[in-house]
């Protein structure tokens, strides 16, 4: 058989593998880690700003939960008509983007829309 690699090559071992062992010990940690939803927190911002008439108005609260993240929308009152749609379906498609934006960094993400 031939050798495929040449010496030097990344591919090639070095004279085994190192242990487990070998590497520093971590110290362990008792809280759970902080749930990053930043790719949600923006798409959420994103929409809700981008609906309303008064952007600067737009307050997004953060709350961690049990493997997820609860976004809490408020706007001013006479945007709420433009972010909740016709019977909801524009709160509901916020709702779907956001999930799937906080998917993609392994985060259920739900969004209420608070009414002030």
């Amino acid at each position: 058989m031939t050798d495929l690699y040449e010496a030097g090559d990344i591919n090639q071992s070095e004279g085994g593998h190192q242990d487990v062992n070998d590497y520093d010990e971590v110290d362990e940690v008792d809280e759970a880690p902080a749930i990053d939803g930043g790719t949600s927190l923006a798409v959420l911002d994103y929409l809700a700003r981008s609906l309303s008439n008064d952007p600067d108005s737009v307050v997004i609260e953060t709350e961690e939960r049990r493997g997820g993240l609860r976004l809490s929308l408020h706007v001013a009152p006479d945007d709420m008509g433009r972010v909740i749609g016709r019977r909801g379906r524009t709160a509901q498609a916020i709702r779907t983007l956001v999930n799937v934006a906080g998917a993609k960094d392994g985060v259920q993400a739900s969004v209420d829309i608070v009414d002030d």
